[in-house]
């Protein structure tokens, strides 16, 4: 792929669309609307904190991304999107119980003021979820029809220039892909069959890319990775990344299992449980719905550890993930991980992370970067799966044949480097070398 020679400034209004209103999506645009008034800070945000070193290390060049690269200001984020239910985003907030009071009243307004567009919405693929503000159609094509003149209008009535779609929806019933998925002509027509393999995410990511707009997706869902898919992003120029964002547990698994891996420690076996009392939660406490998000878990360790390569160290490795739906925890998660090492001369050890988290604390900052740096892309004319963003999700997409990074570092690192060359800067290498010649 060639360098772009021009990137588009991010003038005008930029609006961010969110399939689903629930405790992420709310505590995105609250935590948004917050930093705007300077009463709260945007941490973890990479966009907003995070420096990126530009030359040599003997270099004082070390700007923050925001300066660095043409992102869209929060200012000029304008948030809407769908949802099964009809509450604005304050009284979705209020129910999530993610932030206090004092926090949601001072934007009471402003996100009262945001109330969710009818969703696409097909039962059999989230089983414990029955929505009251759905949209009805005679085939899933009129489905589609309906959520493009969505998109046109909010884009329209919010005088918004350009706009990005964020998945912050559940996880579906697990799905592979089929023969609607093989291609954009047999897309179309499963569309107009409402063929079954085709799910509710699906419709929102098809629509949004006949709109030419990006679309990311924060859940393990089939939504955009599928050839027809794959195929439409790169015909009508649209970025596209995914899946499933990565926060709690397998954000750990993320930075461990690289550590392991890079001193030569063994791993016999790696035991994960999750409790959480979320909408996610019980929406994963469906066997469907978990064996979807099982897989996206599973696959982290075995893609990082590379028991082929590493027989004598992973070969036997027994990897088992568990996650129980516990109401009383809310959207305070906890993810304990056992650990069984091995070193010198095969001595056993041990290892245990108890790590308690906020599930939607640490999902807004990838939601708000993915929005941004989605956007960017775009202005940047760049089309198709954006690997480079891999370091935000538990199944990174990535081409045909390629096997993906799980590994953080290097994940953040493929990004800087990304955001240097699209800017026309040298890339790091660590080598070092010059500086001992």
């Amino acid at each position: 792929m060639n360098r772009p020679n021009s990137i588009q400034p991010a003038t005008g209004r930029l609006a961010v669309l969110l399939p689903g209103m629930g405790a992420v999506a709310t505590t995105t645009i609250a935590g948004v609307l917050l930093a705007r008034k300077g009463l709260g800070q945007p941490i973890g945000s990479l966009t907003q904190l995070s420096t990126i070193r530009l030359g040599r290390r003997t270099s004082p060049r070390a700007p923050k991304i925001a300066e660095f690269v043409p992102l869209a200001r929060l200012d000029d984020l304008v948030f809407g999107g769908w949802d099964i239910f009809p509450e604005d985003a304050y009284s979705r907030a209020i129910d999530a119980d993610v932030l206090r009071r004092e926090h949601l009243d001072s934007v009471r307004d402003e996100l009262e003021g945001i109330r969710p567009m009818a969703g696409a919405f097909y039962p059999e693929y989230v089983r414990r979820l029955m929505g009251s503000h759905t949209k009805s159609g005679r085939t899933k094509a009129d489905m589609v029809g309906q959520l493009r003149e969505d998109l046109r209008r909010f884009v329209r009535e919010n005088s918004c220039d350009r706009a990005v779609c964020i998945w912050c929806g559940s996880t579906e019933t697990f799905t592979s892909p089929g023969r609607p998925h093989e291609s954009i002509a047999s897309f179309e027509r499963g569309l107009l069959e409402s063929d079954p393999a085709i799910t509710s995410s699906q419709l929102y990511a098809w629509a949004c890319l006949k709109e030419r707009i990006p679309f990311a997706n924060g859940a393990p869902n089939l939504s955009v990775d599928f050839p027809a898919a794959w195929e439409l992003a790169r015909e009508r120029q649209v970025p596209i990344a995914g899946k499933d964002f990565k926060t709690g547990q397998t954000l750990m698994k993320t930075v461990v299992a690289p550590g392991l891996k890079a001193r030569m420690l063994g791993v016999r076996g790696w035991f994960s449980t999750n409790i959480l009392g979320n909408r996610d939660g019980e929406v994963l406490d469906d066997p469907g719905c978990f064996k979807t998000k099982e897989t996206s878990k599973l696959g982290v360790l075995d893609l990082i550890l590379q028991p082929r390569a590493y027989p004598e160290l992973y070969g036997d490795l027994f990897h088992k993930v568990r996650i129980e739906y516990y109401p009383p925890r809310g959207d305070a998660k906890e993810g304990w991980d056992n650990i069984d090492l091995f070193g010198w001369l095969g001595y056993p050890m041990q290892m245990k992370i108890d790590f308690l988290c906020r599930d939607s604390i640490l999902a807004a900052p990838v939601v708000l970067d993915l929005a941004l740096f989605l956007d960017f892309a775009n202005r940047a004319a760049l089309r198709g799966t954006q690997e480079w963003l891999s370091f935000y999700f538990k199944s990174p997409m990535t081409a045909p044949g390629l096997r993906p990074e799980h590994d953080l570092f290097i994940q953040l690192m493929k990004l800087k480097n990304t955001l240097r060359w699209l800017m026309g800067e040298e890339l790091i290498t660590h080598l070092g070398h010059e500086y001992y010649d």
